[in-house]
């Protein structure tokens, strides 16, 4: 008779949260100069989208399914994928895949896309209020980003939304480098170095 025994093994992982919030900053502080004139074109805005809005974000999802967690997985995917659209969206627009889908493209479509991704980012602002309170106003500029975003691919404002995507993005980057940093910097110090704000506790116990 031999007896058996179970031993259970737990894998420590880093918290991925500060290179997916850099990734963010990044993509969305290039993003946004575009969009406010600082800088024009596409071509240096599609690598930072690819590597640091995409690969970054996905890297921090896939890290995030191995700490359990639904919302950071779910929040980093969805937003890495994104950028993987828009990436491949301004190669289209470049011409980058041939002219017949250069020339056959109705902005209207990616205002659906805006669309979709604004009903996800609402309900996924209302899981940001029981993380922090940097990551839930990070998830507010989201929503105001693709508001600007939708109206202005439907032509609404005559250019107004326009500005308002272009101002939400620039803060997004400026609240994502300080929720990075304060990701980094908490857990290296062991202590609060930058603080992030308590969740609301409104929906969880």
């Amino acid at each position: 008779m031999t007896s058996q025994s179970h031993q259970n093994v737990k894998m420590v992982t880093a918290d991925p949260s500060a290179i997916g919030l850099f990734g963010l900053a990044i993509v969305t502080l290039v993003a946004s100069s575009q969009k406010l004139g600082i800088t024009s074109g596409l071509g240096y805005v599609i690598p930072w989208a690819i590597f640091l809005g995409a690969f970054a974000q996905l890297f921090a999802c896939i890290q995030d399914a191995k700490h359990n967690n639904t919302f950071g997985m779910t929040a980093f995917g969805a937003y890495a994928f994104f950028w993987f659209g828009m990436a491949s969206s301004w190669f289209i627009k470049l011409g980058v895949f041939g002219p017949e889908l250069a020339s056959g493209l109705d902005v209207k479509q990616l205002g659906f896309v805006f669309l979709g991704y604004l009903i996800f980012t609402l309900f996924m602002t209302i899981g940001a209020m029981e993380t922090n309170k940097v990551l839930f106003t990070i998830f507010v500029l989201i929503d105001f980003l693709f508001i600007g975003l939708i109206l202005d691919s439907f032509g609404v404002g005559n250019g107004a939304f326009h500005s308002l995507a272009a101002y939400s993005e620039l803060a997004i980057a400026i609240v994502s480098f300080y929720g990075c940093g304060a990701a980094v910097l908490n857990t290296h110090f062991g202590r609060v170095f930058l603080p992030v704000g308590a969740p609301f506790r409104i929906f969880k116990k």
